[in-house]
Order: structure tokens, then sequence, then C-alpha cells
């Protein structure tokens, strides 16, 4: 009885052992094959086959690597350096962005900019900092910024100075820091907001032309329109050349107040306040979910003067890369917030790393909610499209014959995967590359 007891006690281990073991042998050649499958379409595919691809798969509750291919070569990450800029925020901003610093003496206040982005942007309407400055009944100062950062970033493109994506930066910046221009087929004259450029505004000498349109002076707040009745409805977005003049202004236009510029703080004026404006989540969402450039160069400015009181983004970047960066595979060539920059150069290796920091500061549910959806939100709306809820949380980034994704993938088993997809020096339309990078993703997500 003992003896039979004993074997009947250890027969189910038995046969637990014989099904571990099988199901063990069985993931590795579902792992095998998937990466086959993976593998040759790397090799095959029409899309890939000139241009240079590069992809990790990284597990980061095991800490596996479950695929690679070109991981440790570099590759332009456009858009997916706002993963850096978002990592950086969270690193030094907190809960709130710094609307503005300001000191009071007697009747006077003297304010100056942090960097913040929300004043006045349509897409931020719940600032502090408007009514703030409205209801003060002191005498109103702008300080300009001791340090003035280029309006433009290293190796970006001047030719795209007039496009909504081409923003410049700036120490204060008010409405966006662009004017939107609405045409309407029953209108010879267009909407202008803010309304202080309407006395800014030329028309062309030729007004022939289907497509209404603005073009600013390439040194100047000049627009020159073309629009004629009868032209289909456009709105656009054309960046204003940036100033401390031009934002005294368009304070004395909108609040409206007399504001007057100084060029130096006088040393009486001690013990700067800041005021906070918004939730810095507001800032992140909009940055990651539609890929504003804009709102990317602001917060490394934003950062940087938390650092130093200095509006320098490479401040921000320098300090980043030293303190929090040492520990990644690859040295990243990292100079702007938004990655319109081709002298930025990362590896798909170092992303996973950098996006398992990230995933390490940021609850799950709260970095879900940020990040562009697919099938669901942002740049990846009407791509990666899950069954019943999202598979992908990434960034998008596309610059002319580049495009990546880096993000989350969490697999139909419920695995929360970190990967990189990089793709460079591709001839072939974009739409070509896309559809490959779903095909794989989807069989990550479907087999792991």
């Amino acid at each position: 009885m003992k003896i039979q007891n004993f074997l009947s006690s250890r027969q189910p281990l038995h046969f637990s052992i014989i099904a571990c073991t099988l199901l063990f042998l069985t993931s590795c050649a579902s792992r095998k094959n998937i990466t086959n499958e993976i593998t040759t379409r790397f090799d095959t595919s029409e899309a890939f086959r000139q241009g240079f691809s590069g992809l990790m798969v990284y597990d980061p509750a095991s800490q596996e690597v479950l695929y690679e291919h070109n991981s440790e070569k570099y590759f332009t990450p456009a858009s997916n350096t706002k993963l850096l800029t978002f990592y950086t925020g969270l690193k030094i901003l907190g809960d709130s962005v710094p609307g503005l610093q300001y000191a009071v003496q007697n009747d006077s206040l003297i304010f100056r900019g942090t960097g913040d982005p929300s004043f006045l942007h349509e897409e931020f309407p719940y600032s502090q900092v408007f009514q703030f400055l409205k209801d003060r009944e002191e005498k109103l100062f702008f300080a300009a910024p001791d340090f003035t950062e280029d309006h433009f970033g290293p190796g970006w493109a001047w030719g795209d100075y007039n496009w909504y994506y081409s923003v410049e930066r700036g120490a204060f910046p008010m409405y966006g820091n662009y004017v939107n221009f609405t045409f309407t087929p029953e209108d010879s004259v267009p909407l202008v907001y803010p309304g202080y450029f309407q006395e800014k505004i030329e028309f062309a000498k030729d007004l022939k032309t289907k497509r209404s349109g603005a073009t600013r002076n390439l040194s100047e707040n000049i627009f020159v329109l073309k629009h004629n009745p009868g032209n289909p409805q456009r709105e656009q977005s054309v960046p204003f050349k940036y100033s401390s003049e031009i934002i005294v202004a368009l304070l004395n236009d909108t609040l409206p107040k007399n504001v007057q510029l100084i060029e130096e703080i006088p040393s009486s004026f001690k013990d700067f306040k800041t005021l906070y404006s918004i939730p810095a989540d507001s800032l992140y969402r909009r940055m990651l979910q539609v890929s504003d450039n804009f709102i990317a160069e602001q917060i490394l400015l934003l950062s940087a003067n938390e650092i130093s009181d200095t509006l320098k983004s490479s401040i921000a970047i320098d300090h980043i890369k030293s303190e929090y960066f040492q520990d990644l595979p690859d040295e990243i060539q990292w100079v702007d917030g938004s990655g319109l920059s081709r002298y930025n150069l990362f590896t798909p290796r170092s992303v996973v790393k950098i996006l398992e920091k990230i995933q390490q500061e940021v609850p799950q549910p709260r970095l879900f909610s940020l990040m562009a959806a697919g099938g669901e939100s942002g740049t990846i709306k009407n791509l990666y499209k899950g069954e019943e809820e999202p598979y992908i949380y990434a960034k998008t980034g596309t610059l002319n014959n580049n495009h990546s994704l880096s993000g989350f993938l969490k697999t139909q088993s419920g695995r929360v995967l970190i990967f990189s997809f990089m793709n460079s020096n591709y001839t072939v339309p974009t739409s070509m590359i896309k559809e490959e990078m779903e095909h794989i993703l989807k069989e990550i997500y479907l087999k792991y």
C-alpha cells in the first residue's frame, strides 16, 4: 500500500514534468518559427530591399531579447526623439508646468519666460498665466531673457520656416508662436488670429490660384496672401517671427495692458516666484500623440531653465545624457527635442533601453493614456488596429525617406513587450514600409 500510494502520488508530478517539457519545446519551436518568418520578410520584402531597417523586441519582465535585426546600427529617429524629450520632462519638470517667474516691488511687477508653450495656445485653454497677468494691478514689465536660444534647432531645414511643424522656439511663447489664417469662399479677406497680425498682411500681385494660402517673409512678420473668393475653405497655420518685441506687442494687444520691455532686471528685484500653468501630462499627451514639434522643443527649454535658469536646449540634453543615459547600449547623437534634425542618430536597442526607463517611471495606465494608440488615437489612429483593444502604444517618427515606430506591444497572451522598429534611406512610398511593419508587429502580437 505504501509503495502503491507513493507511485500514485508521484504519477501527477511525472506527467507534469513531461507536460512542461513538451510545452517548453513547443514554445521554442514556435519562437524559432516566428523569428525565421520575420527574418525572411526582411530579406525578401520589396519594401525593405533597398533601404535599411532595424528592429528590436524585448520582454522587460524576463529581461529577454525576443528578436533583433540590425538593432546595433544607427538610424535617423525623426520624431522618435520625442521619447527622449518625454523622459527629460519626467525627470525634471514634475507634475506641473512652470508658466512664468515674477517678482514684485512697490507698484511694479517684472516677469520672465520659462519656455512654457501653453500661454494662449488653442490646445491649452486652461493656463493660469493669462488671468494672472490680466488681474494684476501693478505696472507690468517683461524681462528679455539673458540668453536667447536660436529660433531653429541644429540641422533643421531653413526652407521649412513657413510650415506649421517648424515653429520658432522662444522664452515666452504666445498663441503657439503661429498665426492662423481661415480662408472662406465667401470672403475676400481671411480671418486672421491673433488679430494683431491683421495689419501685417499683403496680397500677392498675382491672385490666380485655386488653393488659398499665406507665405511669411523670411525675416519679418509680413504675410503675403493668395486668395480668390470662391476657392475652397482652408485653414493654414504659419509660424511668426519670434522676438521679445513681438511678444510685448502681443501682450499689449491681448491683455489689453501696457506692458514694457526691459533688457536687464534691476538688482533690487529678488526672490522670483514661479506661477504654474497646466499639468505636465497635457504637454506630454499633445507631444506624443500628434507629434507636436513646438511642444517638444519647449519642454527641453523648460527643463533647461529648471536646471540652470538658462533657456538652452543643450543644457537639458547634456544633463540627461550624463545623469541617466550612461548605461545605454550605444552612445546617442541627440541635438534637439522634436527630431526635426537629421543630426540625431540612435540605435533601436538604445531606444528600447530608454523606453524601459520610461516604463519604470510611469505606471502603465497613465503611460498608455499619453501615447498614441493603434486604431484609436494620434498618429497611428488608422494603423495597428486591435480586435477589441489597441495592441500598440507607440511614437511614430517620419522624415523624408525615414520612418520609425517605437513603443509598447501588448501581445494576445497579455505580455507587454518593448520594441523599436526603425527604417532609413528607403525610396519606396512610406505606406509600403508601414504595411510591412504592421504585418511583422501583428505576427508578434499573435504568437508571443
